[in-house]
């Protein structure tokens, strides 16, 4: 589904993404992993529209779409979340969830004015959508708080949701486990795994906690320096003597990339 060829993000003389070529698979949950700095999160930005890369391209469903902007790459089904979640914090988890549609007829004054019938019938349509969505996340008991109270592990919940109120192709997942307590990231990964599995979601996330990534991704791909390092299944990675390098600084193959890698 998604093709990078040879991409490269500089920041002056900061090579952040440094001709990285790797490919995401149609219906596959793809590992994103890496020591701190290798650019993973430099290119979720490129790739998702956020910065346009020094040179390289980019392609979704063999479509180029380098350098298009967020908004443009959300209209073809290519969404991203953040290791902060961005909720609007004084809106209940509801209307957080009924925010994410475009194009919605009472955006305009014009039209709630003169065909409120028309608008009242999107925002029940809406609605609808945004129940069905806490009802599949199981956070009925939040569903009217207001997004600002929930823990950061809800609020990870809720950005999971938010996607699942268009027609997503491909989400980027960007340290989801972060700050999460162990019980609600089992939750996180349930209900990734469901949409993957019921839904067809494609998925491709930078994660740290290795038990987490061999829980859900295959294949796992380790970036190193702005350049892809290895890629295979989490178990292959975790023991490549290159990634243990770039992680411990030593080859030594009695070392192996622990749990909070």
């Amino acid at each position: 589904m998604i093709r990078v060829e040879n991409l490269h993000m500089h920041f002056g003389g900061i090579r952040a993404v440094d001709g990285t070529s790797l490919e995401i698979a149609t219906g596959s949950i793809t590992g994103l992993i890496g020591p701190n700095g290798a650019g993973k999160t430099t290119l979720f930005n490129v790739i998702a529209g956020h910065y346009t890369p020094t040179s390289g391209k980019v392609y979704l469903d063999d479509e180029d779409i380098t350098g298009l902007t967020p908004h443009e790459l959300f209209g073809k089904g290519l969404l991203r979340t953040f290791q902060i979640a961005h909720e609007f914090s004084t809106l209940t988890v509801r209307e957080n969830l009924m925010m994410v549609p475009g194009g919605q007829p009472g955006e305009t004054l014009w039209n709630t004015w003169f065909k409120g019938k028309a608008v009242r019938a999107q925002e029940e349509e809406v609605r609808r959508k945004a129940d069905e969505v806490i009802e599949f996340l199981e956070i009925s008991h939040v569903a009217d708080e207001l997004a600002g109270n929930l823990s950061g592990g809800q609020k990870k919940l809720l950005e999971l949701g938010r996607t699942m109120m268009v027609d997503a192709k491909i989400v980027f997942l960007d340290e989801v486990g972060a700050g999460v307590n162990r019980t609600l990231l089992n939750t996180i990964g349930d209900a990734i795994l469901r949409l993957n599995k019921e839904r067809g979601y494609t998925f491709c996330m930078i994660e740290h906690d290795m038990d987490f990534i061999g829980r859900l991704c295959d294949p796992v791909i380790c970036m190193a320096e702005g350049k892809v390092l290895a890629e295979g299944t989490a178990e292959e990675v975790k023991n490549n003597e290159a990634v243990i390098e770039a992680y411990l600084g030593t080859g030594l193959k009695n070392k192996t990339v622990g749990a909070e890698a």
